[in-house]
């Protein structure tokens, strides 16, 4: 499968960045940390840790560039090292709970129609760092349960389990704001 060619002002920023050009640099890391800076947050809830993870990213991102086979854009690339780097510095900072598939299979959970952004941010700000890191991988960043296993090295009944206890905690939390 071949991909399709990169648009030309991110292969001048790619040719930049691999001969070393500190603009160039400078102007790959300023085009994608706003939303590199919000998926580490999602995962982490720590704006310090997701800073750290942010600028560890991009150190991985510039070591690593000359690896880059153009398979995928260079965003969502560069999102799979920020993903991963989060992931690990969340289980560096907390223990995901490991939940047994065949006692918690995922159910439908209906979300109220009237939900705000800011409501479900704050809600899932305040899950436990599994639940979390789960339920943004799978709802928000659209993996599949099979990819969240690998990248936190878990069991996809465990992903699927976290999803199911983030999905309900959530719903208890955000009762009581549409009651």
């Amino acid at each position: 499968m071949t991909a399709s060619p990169l648009p030309l002002e991110e292969q001048h920023l790619l040719t930049g960045c691999l001969a070393q050009d500190r603009h160039a640099q400078y102007q790959l890391y300023q085009r994608y940390k706003s939303a590199m800076f919000s998926a580490a947050l999602r995962i982490l809830n720590d704006r310090d840790l997701a800073q750290d993870a942010l600028q560890e990213a991009f150190v991985e991102v510039f070591q690593h560039l000359a690896d880059f086979r153009q398979q995928s854009t260079l965003g969502a690339w560069i999102k799979t090292i920020v993903v991963r780097r989060a992931l690990r510095t969340l289980r560096r900072e907390q223990r995901m709970d490991v939940y047994d598939q065949e006692r918690h299979p995922e159910p439908l959970v209906a979300w109220h129609d009237n939900l705000t952004g800011e409501a479900l941010e704050k809600a899932i700000g305040e899950l436990a760092a599994g639940y979390r890191a789960v339920f943004c991988l799978v709802e928000v960043e659209g993996y599949a349960h099979r990819e969240v296993a690998e990248l936190l090295g878990i069991t996809e009944g465990t992903s699927k389990s976290q999803l199911y206890h983030a999905k309900r905690l959530l719903q208890r939390k955000l009762q009581h704001l549409y009651s």
